[in-house]
């Protein structure tokens, strides 16, 4: 029974047979973030054969700090337009990385709450959402460092 509603499981969430077979079609891959409209009669198709490397560069802050940061959104919705063909990147072929204003992005609730007046950081959520689709995100090494971090607030 075990092995069957494990089977059950995989095959509801996608896994199984490199597919993208999730339940919402607006969100195939990356779930909750990065909405598609699914567009069966598009004439210009993602390629599978080929293999998509991106490198997406994030500089700006949400327009407000309780706010999801756009950027990551279209990181999301390509990852999602991507699987809606049943393209799947391998790890780390798509690469965030952070830099100046965008930077906080990645601070824990506690550390990003310090910095802007009590706001929860609504980005992790996103962000877990696209590491776990095999997006690689990451900070720029100049402003990781604890005196450049500190100082861009």
């Amino acid at each position: 029974m075990f092995r069957k509603l494990s089977i059950a499981a995989m095959l509801a969430l996608g896994v199984l047979g490199g597919t993208a077979m999730a339940a919402d079609p607006r969100h195939p891959v990356v779930q909750g973030f990065g909405a598609i409209t699914p567009m069966p009669d598009a004439k210009e198709r993602r390629d599978q054969s080929l293999r998509y490397r991106v490198l997406f560069s994030v500089t700006k802050a949400a327009a407000t700090p309780d706010q999801v940061n756009p950027s990551l959104e279209k990181v999301a919705r390509f990852i999602n337009l991507l699987g809606a063909d049943g393209v799947h990147p391998k790890l780390g072929d798509v690469v965030v990385i952070m830099h100046g204003p965008a930077t906080p992005l990645v601070l824990t609730d506690a550390r990003y709450a310090e910095r802007n007046k009590g706001a929860s950081n609504p980005n992790l959520a996103l962000i877990a959402a696209l590491r776990s689709a095999g997006v690689s995100v990451r900070v720029c090494s100049q402003v990781s460092t604890a005196d450049q971090f500190q100082a861009r607030g």
